[in-house]
């Protein structure tokens, strides 16, 4: 065991390895989605580890890691934290995830980040109405109890 943590480089390497072949709603590449979460907290003044929790927000909640290969990572205890405060679990009330978020220290960041890009008028624009209005109450509902404003 090294006591090395991961580079940024190596993480977003993680990251994109790890969603392989994965696409987002509008079948684009799931990396993309974490590349633009991760520039939107690195715009937002986040710190090298919540820019690696970025590119890892989604891992384990999508399956694309295992909390046991998230454990063993080469990674600061506290982008592990963020990321499983950020795994929403299956059946989970929004309200005990958002309370979940609030209490992880940096990963409101992450998430207002995720949220925004999420929320994307564009990438809201190729889905279907049902959808789409779904998703922006949903995520209008998250920032509400997280205290974050529209973007």
């Amino acid at each position: 065991m090294t006591d090395r943590s991961l580079t940024l480089a190596e993480v977003e390497a993680l990251a994109r390895s790890a969603h392989e072949g994965q696409t987002d709603k509008a079948g684009r590449p799931y990396a993309e989605h974490l590349a633009a979460v991760a520039e939107g907290v690195r715009l937002r003044g986040g710190s090298p580890a919540q820019q690696a929790a970025s590119w890892l927000h989604d891992s384990v909640e999508d399956d694309a890691l295992s909390p046991g290969q998230l454990a063993e990572a080469a990674l600061p205890q506290e982008v592990k934290d963020m990321v499983l405060a950020l795994t929403k679990r299956p059946g989970e009330p929004l309200e005990e995830y958002t309370a979940r978020i609030l209490a992880t220290p940096g990963a409101v960041l992450v998430k207002e980040a995720d949220l925004a890009h999420n929320a994307d008028p564009v990438r809201l624009s190729v889905l279907d109405a049902p959808t789409r209005d779904r998703l922006t109450a949903k995520y209008a509902r998250v920032r509400s109890l997280l205290g974050i404003t529209a973007p």
